[in-house]
């Protein structure tokens, strides 16, 4: 597994892994089975996990956490504060006070039982508390060694900017894929200006680029999916135009679409890491398998050419979803 850096002192798997799914939103969850996902993701190269106090609420970190104990694997751990939510409910609200910044820290360190977490995110951004603010809470905990790098999730790029002044971020995690390109606009090119890493979350658009899902398709009712707007039937069948284009590809390079999804976020940058999730082994090696495709100049046109004339129809998320989105 080649290695990437998101700074100069963090480097870490071209591919991560998120393991937001082995909690919940994507259907029901198995211990067991995502421990296997979690030993094999290691046995392939994979040295950077994604999780967040809020999966589950908190069933995630507790997750890595045994699997730190059991395996005690050399990686870097990824997660993120600010998102409150009662257990059982999607409504949620958002908390960046310096308060809650450190209490938040102290229970993801003890849910993982680490002393040290290496990239510490604000999962999502109050509009209404200054940056500054938050990121001055945030270097106080790097000045305890609480945590080693800061990161800020779905940040406009203005915020960026007023962050990484008073103290460096590391990386941006914002959702970007094929049918996910607003972070392309200014977050992205302010990334390579001022040197921070890009993490892209859901690289393979929760699945629909991986050509599986249509307009028959019947999500479980654990299966948040089925609320979003892009996977109502009909901006669905509107939308496998895209997955069209990228199985065309993958056709012509003896892969999968989802390979393809990845390699195409791959070729984007060097300060690009991508971290697919899934709980199934299965997609797991067809994931990282996607590391050894390189996508040529031309093949990258080519693919933008037949998807940039496409509309997506339906929003990222539900109006509850959207809240601190590019705040």
């Amino acid at each position: 597994m080649q290695q990437r850096s998101l700074s100069s002192s963090l480097e870490v798997s071209c591919l991560g892994l998120g393991c937001m799914g082995m909690s919940e939103f994507y259907g029901p969850r198995d211990d067991s089975e995502s421990m296997a996902v979690l030993n094999r993701a290691i046995d392939l190269g994979v040295d950077f996990l994604d999780t967040a106090d809020m999966y589950g609420p908190f069933h995630n970190e507790e997750l890595i956490g045994r699997f730190l104990a059991e395996r005690k694997p050399s990686v870097k751990i990824a997660t993120k504060f600010g998102i409150v939510r009662r257990p059982g409910e999607y409504a949620r609200t958002i908390d960046n006070s310096p308060s809650y910044a450190k209490s938040a820290c102290e229970s993801s360190l003890q849910r993982m039982g680490i002393d040290h977490i290496d990239l510490y995110y604000v999962h999502r951004i109050d509009r209404n508390r200054p940056i500054e603010e938050v990121m001055e809470a945030l270097a106080q905990l790097v000045r305890e060694g609480k945590i080693g790098h800061i990161g800020l999730c779905e940040v406009s790029a203005a915020t960026l900017r007023r962050a990484h002044a008073v103290h460096p971020v590391t990386a941006v995690q914002t959702e970007y894929s094929l049918w996910s390109r607003d972070a392309e606009n200014d977050v992205l090119p302010t990334c390579h200006e001022l040197g921070i890493g890009f993490v892209p979350n859901s690289p393979l658009g929760r699945g629909f680029l991986t050509g599986t899902y249509n307009k028959d398709t019947q999500f479980s009712a654990d299966d948040f999916r089925g609320s979003l707007p892009r996977f109502s039937p009909d901006n669905i069948e509107s939308n496998l135009a895209i997955v069209e284009a990228v199985t065309q590809m993958a056709s012509s390079k003896n892969c999968t679409p989802a390979q393809i999804a990845l390699a195409w976020l791959l070729s984007k940058g060097d300060n690009i890491v991508p971290i697919p999730g899934t709980k199934r082994l299965k997609y797991l090696e067809e994931n990282i398998a996607a590391a050894d495709i390189v996508l040529s100049l031309d093949d990258v046109n080519q693919l933008e050419d037949a998807i940039t004339h496409l509309e997506i129809a339906g929003e990222r998320y539900t109006e509850e979803g959207m809240k601190g989105l590019n705040a």
